[in-house]
């Protein structure tokens, strides 16, 4: 299982590289300043979260157990959830796509799963 976090960890990594170079240097011509930040709030969370999963990847390897799996499955969702609802919120504000605007209410329940998931990471460093 470890070595599943640590390549999506490694995955995730370049993706958010990718993404924040594109937000830096290209998105800034396509949407105004604050979906700009809106769409680095996601690579920064991505970012930390990356660094998460990688702890667990290697944490997981000396001292396995279902906390730290509960850990990295939620580190990944919250990626998915927080990061990627900013990501599809600033491509809809940049091809002023209509009727998605609710998107944004994922954002909240990403935000819950990186809690959790440090809360179980805790748990899993704590149960040895």
């Amino acid at each position: 299982m470890h070595k599943t976090f640590l390549i999506w960890a490694a995955l995730l990594g370049a993706l958010a590289v990718i993404l924040g170079a594109f937000g830096a240097h290209k998105l800034k011509e396509l949407v105004p300043p604050e979906t700009v930040s809106t769409f680095q709030t996601g690579v920064t969370y991505q970012f930390y979260h990356v660094f998460a999963l990688l702890a667990v990847g290697i944490l997981y390897a000396h001292t396995p157990g279902p906390q730290l799996v509960w850990a990295g499955r939620l580190f990944l969702a919250g990626i998915l959830l927080f990061s990627g609802s900013l990501y599809v919120l600033t491509l809809l504000k940049a091809t002023e796509t209509v009727g998605l605007r609710g998107i944004g209410a994922i954002t909240p329940i990403g935000g819950l799963a990186f809690i959790a998931g440090w809360v179980c990471l805790l748990l899993g460093i704590l149960k040895k």
